[in-house]
């Protein structure tokens, strides 16, 4: 049986990315382990896809889906353009419940300056909450470049989610702060529970960080910057996401868990649920590997940004986090500690 959440790699790998494949050659690179962004061209043109889906039963799933289905683009260097929701509502749904999906999906539309294509909307007995399903398409940067004979490891070094020409000492370089997207879903969906113990004001604070999860600006400003490799933080944490960067680059990597960013809120409500927040949704964040990391981080913060150097890209194939005298060796990412909490449906 598999386990509630994202599915393994290993799983992934045996029985899903196996099927995927095609004669068609505008299909220039499909998703894989560690990218979840495709790319296709024809005749000059780029088109950058990606697909995500939110079953949990929390408030504002269709905004969280778009976020998390651009910042695959953005993550891949492409440029966000529209995006298409599936949306499947349990049988007792009511219209209202309908048209607040679709008005929060329209503010976050609007705010990341993309239209809403199209999609499909559909009742189900199959459903105990709403399911969203977002499909982000934008300009495809990489493909045009495929598509003129580009050296292809060399666009995948700027443009690319997973790279193979990272080097040892390499600057590991992680925008903003970890466990954004789970803590504004707990703080959304748990505030009772949260208020029982901590102030109004902390909790309001955590709901805002839905602020945060768009890293389009940061995407941007790295790809400028001559960054090597670029992957959005989401599913697993950002264990799961350095363990998947270092894997699909073939690399080892080496980082201090001290210099990992964490907001106090996070802190506070991961210790109330009793969750990992280096294993939590992390949505919000940008994981880089650059050259001269101070210099991405300074070009970063000319833009507002906040980011720190986390580590570096080792020889071998050790992927270790140190945190004082302990060193612990990261594993392929878990169900994400957000499945851990028992969510009581929303209507």
């Amino acid at each position: 049986m598999m386990k509630t959440g994202k599915i393994s790699d290993s799983v992934l790998k045996r029985s899903v990315l196996k099927y995927i494949s095609g004669s068609d050659e505008a299909v220039k690179k499909g998703a894989e382990v560690g990218s979840d962004c495709a790319f296709l061209c024809w005749e000059g043109a780029g088109l950058a896809v990606s697909t995500q889906t939110v079953s949990l039963p929390v408030e504002d799933s269709s905004e969280y889906a778009i976020y998390a289905a651009v910042n695959n683009l953005a993550a891949g260097g492409s440029k966000p353009r529209a995006v298409t929701l599936a949306i499947t509502l349990p049988a007792d749904a009511e219209e209202d419940s309908l048209k607040q999906i679709m008005s929060g999906a329209a503010r976050v539309c609007k705010e990341l300056q993309i239209s809403i294509a199209g999609g499909h909307t559909e009742v189900s007995y199959g459903v105990k909450c709403p399911v969203i399903t977002v499909t982000a398409m934008g300009e495809c940067i990489q493909a045009q470049r495929l598509a003129q004979g580009s050296d292809e490891a060399e666009v995948q070094a700027q443009n690319g989610a997973v790279s193979d020409r990272l080097r040892p000492g390499d600057a590991v370089v992680l925008s903003k702060w970890i466990g954004l997207e789970g803590t504004a879903m707990l703080a959304g969906a748990k505030e009772q529970d949260l208020l029982s113990r901590y102030p109004m004001h902390l909790v309001r604070s955590a709901r805002g960080f839905k602020k945060y999860l768009p890293i389009l600006p940061e995407a941007a400003t790295a790809l400028k910057s001559g960054v090597c490799a670029m992957t959005d933080v989401r599913n697993g944490g950002i264990f799961g996401a350095l363990f998947q960067l270092a894997k699909g680059a073939g690399v080892g990597l080496s980082v201090d868990l001290k210099a990992i960013p964490v907001k106090q809120e996070t802190i506070e409500i991961c210790e109330f649920f009793d969750v990992n927040p280096y294993e939590l949704l992390s949505g919000g964040c940008l994981l880089m590997v650059a050259r001269n990391g101070e210099k991405l981080v300074d070009e970063l913060a000319k833009e507002d940004i906040p980011a720190s150097i986390i580590g570096r890209i080792t020889s071998g194939n050790d992927k270790v986090v140190i945190n004082g005298e302990e060193t612990r060796f990261l594993e392929p990412a878990k169900p994400d500690e957000i499945w851990k909490i028992d969510f009581v449906p929303t209507k």
